[in-house]
């Protein structure tokens, strides 16, 4: 959530000129972290009245295509009054024109994007973590583990 905030604060900053500000989650199987960052960002993006702006998140993989999130994921957001709709889908090249920035959650989705990435694109590609007040870069995959690792 901080982190969410931290990305808004940033396109008031550095992209007032900006007409639409686009952005981009594509991780592992798009189950877990990527739509909770997606749903978590449109949330604050909402309470804030800000329509300007298009997110959406993908897998790098195609194991998860068409399913919705992991339902420890939906449960968190749930209890946080988060709406959280989404169905995997597959990172394409054509995000990497359509979307200003894309951003992973650890060094592994930076270097699977980056391989997937076309010879010419134009969206910025960062850790999402690097916007996280504490530094914390590495957002860890909480697929394997328990309950307590889907909290935001």
């Amino acid at each position: 959530y901080v982190i969410a905030w931290q990305i808004v604060k940033m396109e008031k900053k550095i992209f007032i000129l900006v007409y639409k500000f686009f952005v981009f989650y594509p991780l592992s199987g798009n189950i877990c972290r990527s739509p909770t960052a997606e749903a978590v960002l449109n949330h604050v993006l909402k309470e804030r009245n800000m329509t300007n702006w298009d997110v959406d998140s993908a897998a790098i993989g195609s194991w998860h295509v068409g399913l919705g999130p992991d339902s420890r994921a939906v449960s968190v957001m749930k209890r946080h009054n988060i709406p959280m709709k989404h169905k995997a889908r597959q990172l394409t090249k054509a995000d990497f024109v359509h979307y200003d920035y894309i951003f992973g959650m650890d060094h592994d989705n930076i270097s699977d994007i980056k391989a997937r990435a076309p010879k010419t694109y134009t969206a910025r590609i960062e850790l999402f973590g690097s916007y996280d007040l504490k530094k914390e870069l590495i957002i860890r995959d909480p697929y394997y583990v328990s309950c307590m690792s889907f909290s935001i």
